[in-house]
């Protein structure tokens, strides 16, 4: 599925994706390729996303939304600090 997470200031992410775990304010959740259209508010926390290539992306968030439609996510968010950690930056 492709996936696209940008802020005011700048896109963080864009590529494909084979899960995206985000912190909804009805709690975390995942999606899938062909999970079900959904829109969410998002509170703060992490988003993280595995991606096509089996590498994991993490991303601290304060707030935003996003939606999924047809194997498409878009994530409009605010990040604590710009910056993505990926599993091997993991310490």
């Amino acid at each position: 599925m492709n996936i696209e997470i940008i802020t005011p200031e700048k896109q963080l992410y864009r590529g494909k994706a084979i899960s995206v775990t985000v912190p909804s304010l009805q709690g975390p959740f995942t999606m899938l390729e062909h999970h079900a259209p959904i829109a969410a508010i998002l509170e703060a926390g992490k988003i993280v996303l595995t991606d096509d290539e089996n590498q994991q992306h993490e991303f601290a968030i304060k707030g935003g939304f996003c939606e999924q439609h047809d194997n498409y996510i878009i994530i409009c968010a605010e990040v604590e600090n710009g910056k993505r950690r990926t599993e091997n930056e993991k310490g």
